[in-house]
């Protein structure tokens, strides 16, 4: 059911459930996600597809689904000779495919829908996004971020989803550029142990959300599960606020193959640690599916 609570009201109650991967629910179902638009081109061709991955969430115990967003811009989509007017189509139509699928969903619990925008490197769809330091200001990523930030918060999302940022650079600009737009947001980065994947100090790195009154919880996603603990309970302790975390499988993204290498390293037996650490809202990223989440979603349950 649509949520008659907030969600920053439902994070001072208590914590929260997130979804899982995207692109892997996605592609399990039999869909390609080579192109480099990735999970975004199916707004375009197949929106039913992202319906159904957001309802398979829903039904495996998440409370919040995060769009299809995440490498939905204008320019790429105009790379892909999709027009600003239907780029803005396709971002509002990510919030709304989230919200078909709670309606779909018929449980009795609130359920929320966040916005998804990456960083300028997904974007560029060249791992940069693990990277960060892309040789633009501060004013010049603001600048790439608000045209894209405004048309997803003017969709009406519970929350906007800054997510996957590796440069506390990028940090400062989404801050800025979510100023005014009457949507709260979350911001989580991209990290590898106790920094950004730009290196910065996670203590600097999450300070930077500590008086930003649209924050409304701070933590890390698309890392390794092992880098939660440390970074959750530094969230928590900088910023004050509810911590946010949703790591990877544990398995590693190979830029180059576009493909994941390793094994899973992500167990449901984690989840209560990230929780003591200062977590209130906890989900998965890239190969973390339906399964993983109603593992999450069993754990907190009995906890």
């Amino acid at each position: 059911m649509t949520s008659t609570i907030t969600l920053a009201e439902a994070l001072a109650a208590g914590t929260v459930v997130l979804d899982g991967g995207m692109s892997n629910q996605l592609e399990s179902a039999g869909h390609d996600l080579s192109d480099e638009l990735w999970s975004a081109r199916l707004l375009a061709e197949q929106p039913e597809a992202v319906t159904e991955a957001h309802l398979a969430y829903f039904r495996a115990g998440a409370d919040v689904a995060i769009t299809a967003s995440y490498q939905a811009t204008f320019e790429g989509f105009a790379q892909r000779g999709i027009a600003r007017e239907r780029a803005a189509e396709l971002m509002a139509l990510s919030v709304e495919s989230a919200r078909e699928a709670a309606r779909r969903a018929r449980v009795p619990r609130p359920l929320w829908v966040a916005a998804s925008a990456g960083p300028y490197g997904a974007m560029l769809a060249d791992g940069s996004e693990y990277r960060g330091r892309y040789g633009l200001s501060v004013d010049e990523l603001e600048r790439f971020h608000r045209p894209r930030l405004e048309v997803l918060a003017a969709a009406g999302p519970d929350v906007l989803a800054l997510e996957t940022v590796p440069d506390a650079d990028e940090a400062a600009a989404l801050l800025r550029a979510v100023r005014g737009l009457g949507v709260p947001a979350w911001l989580t980065y991209s990290v590898a142990g106790d920094r950004t994947r730009a290196g910065q100090p996670l203590e600097e790195a999450f300070a930077l959300a500590a008086e930003a009154d649209e924050v409304i919880a701070v933590g890390v996603n698309c890392c390794a599960p092992q880098d939660v603990d440390g970074a959750a309970a530094t969230a928590a302790r900088v910023t004050g606020k509810p911590v946010v975390v949703y790591p990877n499988s544990g398995e590693t993204w190979d830029a180059e193959a576009r493909a994941w290498t390793g094994r899973s390293t992500f167990t449901v037996g984690q989840v209560k640690g990230w929780q003591q650490a200062g977590a209130r809202l906890i989900g998965g990223c890239c190969r973390v599916g339906p399964d993983g989440v109603a593992g999450i979603a069993g754990a907190l349950a009995a906890a």
